[in-house]
């Protein structure tokens, strides 16, 4: 997202095979981001290639990893191609939709972590994967849904939960994941069904960037008495950002991101469909 950089429909070449426009999509991306003094390209590499629908056309998500002021950055951004342009965004005529919705990576067995059953049977044929932030306003109404659909068909689905707090509209998601991540921890059961019934925006300010204020409010609420310390250690936050990278890779960028039996589903209801 950071080196989100969109470009319009460029020429390549000539017409090429499938493995040269690879080739030939590399070459372009490096020399695309070079043309930025501020960003330094460490390793570029094809993350996913889909042969599309419209004839001749393959879907790319390029995986980038670089350096951005000082900082090391890992992206990914899905490009089109049909051996002569390329382009960052195509729609298909007759549906209006646009192709990057068929660009999500498929979930691998490694996204069904038991640890991170939040309700459900691990054994489950349907499994829900859901990519949340509990301060996200839509994900408060939606995530509650899918737990209390889950436990009503318990033996039929398991449901796995992964922390994506999105810092840039609410920094206070980042210390409310990390006393998520630790009360879990700690063996307090449901803390995910139990955080999104709080209205957490009535205590704190979203914006709030002091993790002291939404420490305290969280120990008021489940009567904890978590510090700074305590929920900043080594364990927690690479917990916190194992979740974030694992949504990155399947290009999870907004939330509640929702995925049925290893397919992102954009509409969030095919949920209600299973288990009965």
């Amino acid at each position: 997202m950071i080196l989100k950089l969109l470009l319009p429909i460029f020429l390549l070449a000539t017409y090429l095979s499938a493995d040269k426009i690879e080739d030939q999509i590399l070459e372009f991306e490096k020399k695309r981001f070079s043309q930025n003094p501020r960003i330094e390209v460490d390793d570029l590499s094809i993350f996913m290639k889909k042969e599309l629908a419209q004839k001749g056309w393959y879907g790319f998500v390029v995986d980038i990893k670089a350096t951005m002021a000082g900082n090391k950055v890992n992206a990914k951004d899905i490009v089109f191609s049909n051996g002569e342009v390329i382009s960052s965004e195509l729609f298909d005529l007759k549906t209006g939709k646009s192709l990057k919705d068929v660009m999500t990576p498929k979930l691998t067995e490694k996204y069904y972590d038991k640890k991170r059953l939040i309700a459900g049977n691990h054994n489950a044929k349907d499994k829900i994967v859901v990519f949340s932030d509990p301060l996200c306003p839509f994900c408060m109404d939606y995530v509650p849904d899918v737990i209390k659909h889950v436990k009503k068909y318990e033996d039929k689905i398991a449901l796995y939960y992964y922390h994506f707090p999105l810092l840039a509209i609410h920094p206070a998601a980042a210390p409310l994941v990390k006393l998520m991540a630790k009360a879990k921890h700690d063996g307090v059961k449901d803390i995910e069904e139990k955080v999104y019934s709080v209205f957490w925006d009535e205590k704190f300010s979203l914006k709030v960037k002091d993790e002291t204020i939404v420490i305290d409010a969280f120990n008021k609420v489940f009567k904890t008495s978590y510090t700074k310390e305590d929920i900043n250690s080594k364990k927690i936050n690479e917990e916190i950002f194992e979740d974030v990278s694992m949504g990155e890779n399947v290009l999870v960028q907004g939330t509640p991101t929702v995925f049925i039996n290893g397919e992102q589903d954009k509409s969030k209801l095919k949920y209600e469909e299973l288990g009965k």
